[in-house]
């Protein structure tokens, strides 16, 4: 399933902020929030997994049943996953494509990476400092 991939900021998400290897931060911006008929259609659950693939990469995400995502849309909260997605090209205007960019969007019982896994996998250094 295509789905137009949005990101934005949640209370959860600004709260972790500051402890961003902490499991909280990982459960705030590793969700995938979705119409429940798109979840009808991918045959998935609240709570069951959603592999996301866009322009720039892939993440596996939890899925959250939100009702007021558009059918044909799907919003992660802004974070090593949703960066993991989204092209890095910004057109000149310093800001990536946080709500434009289209993803694949196929059920999966793969494992959520954490975010020090995440950010080694594309290529980065892990940050385990706050981690509990």
């Amino acid at each position: 399933m295509k789905a137009l991939f949005n990101t934005g900021r949640t209370s959860a998400q600004g709260q972790g902020l500051e402890a961003k290897a902490r499991p909280e931060y990982m459960e705030a911006t590793s969700v995938c929030m979705m119409n429940p008929v798109d979840l009808m259609d991918l045959d998935l659950e609240e709570g069951e997994r959603v592999h996301v693939r866009g322009p720039a990469g892939e993440v596996v995400l939890t899925t959250v049943l939100n009702e007021g995502v558009p059918r044909g849309t799907v919003y992660v909260p802004m974070g090593p996953y949703a960066n993991a997605v989204i092209d890095a090209g910004t057109h000149a205007t310093g800001m990536p494509d946080y709500k434009s960019c289209m993803v694949d969007l196929e059920a999966t019982d793969d494992e959520v990476k954490t975010p020090a896994d995440l950010m080694e996998a594309v290529g980065g250094v892990a940050y385990r400092g706050d981690e509990e």
